[in-house]
């Protein structure tokens, strides 16, 4: 095992990598917002939605492979046998999660949107370990997710409550966007296996975002008003997607699944308090239930964390 390898293991240094992931995904929230006023995209235009998305991530590609390449000091290509994945991975991570989640977006309100995507924790974490047997489904992961999506539902919660109307083209199409970002994230760990994760993530992006592009198109999307403050936004959510998944994707490559994706939980947690920041709207992120929110959380990572480790050190006696 090299050093760079080692490295990447350690729990401290996920820690740091994943939380700056999800600093960056969180910081999307409020983006996408501040985005749609800035393209005038109203709020029920989902094929303008789709085609901003699709943008972003055709965008992402780009950067990913440019700035890879040059970090490679050689040109990002996947190999020839590798392009199946690179499809399959587009189609699970990018077009679909997104087609479903923005579509849902419409239908459904925000905070049980964010409520229903913090379920990607657990999907991913059954996949790895009930359907492709990466590590092993104990206690402390279990008790970890369940103290982490309590805490995204605390930092969700208003005066108002949620409301119990469900719709399939609502609720249902954002919990099957979590389905597939769960896949995906297993994906990334047996495809990075053999290859890249940064060639595998500047590539999936690209493909996936010339197909929102298309579909958002064929909708009947357009976006207006590329100024130059507008622009620089649009290049920032690339860089976010960019920077963030390729880093993900080498985190999954290194470790098991459990022990990377467990920090997605932090998502919400940081799209709340960003938003308070720079939306001035969710006033719950500064409050002693924000607080509360944010130590189960804490504690739900800890106690994932603290049964990888375990169940590392099994290995190794074996």
């Amino acid at each position: 095992m090299s050093e760079k390898e080692t490295i990447l293991k350690k729990n401290w240094v996920v820690a740091l990598l994943a939380m700056l992931c999800c600093l960056l995904w969180g910081s999307a929230f409020p983006c996408i917002k501040i985005g749609y006023n800035l393209f005038n995209i109203a709020s029920d235009d989902t094929a303008s939605q789709i085609l901003f998305a699709g943008a972003r991530f055709a965008l992402a590609g780009v950067l990913t492979i440019v700035i890879g390449s040059l970090v490679s000091r050689k040109p990002l290509f996947p190999a020839k046998q590798s392009w199946g994945m690179v499809f399959k991975l587009s189609f699970a991570q990018t077009i679909i999660q997104y087609l479903l989640f923005y579509i849902g977006l419409a239908n459904t309100s925000g905070v049980k949107a964010s409520i229903i995507e913090a379920s990607n924790v657990f999907f991913a974490i059954l996949m790895s370990s009930l359907l492709f047997h990466y590590e092993k489904l104990g206690k402390g992961k279990i008790l970890g997710c369940l103290l982490g999506f309590a805490g995204v539902v605390l930092i969700n919660l208003n005066g108002k409550g949620i409301d119990s109307s469900m719709s399939f083209m609502g609720e249902g199409f954002i919990l099957l966007s979590t389905l597939s970002y769960a896949a995906s994230s297993v994906l990334i760990k047996k495809y990075g296996e053999r290859e890249n994760p940064v060639t595998l993530s500047g590539y999936q992006f690209m493909i996936g975002g010339l197909v929102m592009i298309i579909a958002g198109l064929m909708a009947g999307g357009s976006l207006h008003g590329f100024t130059f403050k507008a622009t620089m936004l649009l290049v920032y959510m690339a860089l976010i997607s960019a920077v963030a998944y390729s880093i993900w994707g080498i985190l999954l490559k290194h470790n098991p699944v459990g022990k990377v994706a467990v920090y997605g939980f932090m998502n919400p947690v940081f799209g709340v308090i960003l938003s308070a920041v720079l939306l001035k709207e969710q006033n719950q992120a500064f409050t002693i239930q924000g607080l509360i929110s944010l130590i189960l959380v804490s504690i739900g990572i800890y106690a994932v964390n603290k049964e990888s480790s375990e169940n590392i050190k099994e290995e190794k006696n074996v």
